[in-house]
């Protein structure tokens, strides 16, 4: 089989790997000309066998709608697009009309495992027509972890599932990442606790939480105990934010989950306006002391 890649960045140079090593001929497409199979979208298409596969992992918005725009120009009926990046669900059932006006399908895929998914693989979680998941199923199993299927894949539903899946899988992570992050600070606050590090390792094997966050933690800080070369401000990439929205309009309580997202708010705040709303607000109901700006 032989597929075309368009981008190649951390997860889809990685993923061209994969596939390599799983013997999918790939051919692969970046801006980059140092990493790229080929000179042009146009040229990576023409080089595919028909029924042309191609899989999409650049960032979601308008990168991706660019690149499917592209593509639309020089695939035709009885093509398949797989979009693999973290678009929103609702990007997908747009995608998805846009290319079946010219009979071209559609899938979408949830792909999660970072930078480790080149040695242990991918897990995939995907949406649309279950003739197409079959006609893709050689490169899915190729990119999931080893062993049984349902391990590491799942044809989620419709057009939009597999985004979605990974949507609210990417939401639990936030939660999973703040509930270790504030175990932590609480151990290293507490002046009987002398080995943090070990504490986290001894959770490794055993106890209800272990977990491969748990081991990236551990391996964390090995590296840097104290992690004193990191600087706490997080960053979010848009699905935390998603999940909160979605969980809004379909009346779900999801209080771990947003109180994550907004502490990485807060992690990007040299000083909080908020705060010190507060501050003046106890100053002036009760007299309390405020701690002037230096």
């Amino acid at each position: 089989m032989q597929i075309g890649l368009v981008g190649l960045g951390k997860m889809g140079g990685n993923m061209r790997t994969r596939l390599r090593n799983k013997g999918i001929e790939v051919t692969g497409y970046a801006r980059d000309r140092n990493i790229a199979d080929c000179g042009s979208i146009e040229e990576m298409v023409d080089a595919l066998p028909s029924p042309k596969i191609v899989w999409v992992m650049v960032p979601h918005g308008s990168a991706t709608d660019g690149v499917i725009n592209e593509l639309e120009k020089f695939m035709g009926a009885g093509d398949l697009i797989i979009e693999g990046g973290n678009s929103r669900f609702s990007d997908d059932l747009r995608h998805a009309e846009q290319l079946a006006a010219k009979g071209i399908g559609y899938l979408d895929c949830g792909v999660s495992g970072g930078v480790w998914g080149l040695q242990n693989g991918y897990g995939l979680m995907v949406g649309g027509d279950s003739k197409l998941v079959d006609m893709a199923m050689p490169i899915f199993d190729a990119l999931r972890p080893e062993g049984e299927r349902a391990e590491g894949f799942v044809h989620v539903g419709d057009v939009g599932a597999g985004h979605y899946a990974k949507m609210v899988h990417n939401g639990i992570e936030y939660a999973m990442m703040q509930a270790f992050a504030e175990g932590y600070e609480l151990l290293e606050k507490k002046d009987i606790i002398k080995d943090v590090h070990g504490t986290f390792a001894a959770w490794q094997k055993g106890t209800v939480v272990r977990s491969w966050l748990l081991d990236l933690l551990v391996k964390a800080l090995e590296e840097d105990p104290g992690l004193s070369q990191i600087k706490g401000y997080v960053e979010d990439s848009g699905e935390g934010r998603w999940t909160v929205e979605e969980a809004i309009a379909n009346s779900v309580p999801m209080p771990a989950i947003t109180a994550a997202l907004f502490a990485r708010f807060t992690s990007r705040q040299d000083d909080s306006p908020a705060m010190k709303a507060v501050a003046a607000l106890r100053n002036q109901f009760g007299g309390h002391a405020v701690k002037k700006a230096e």
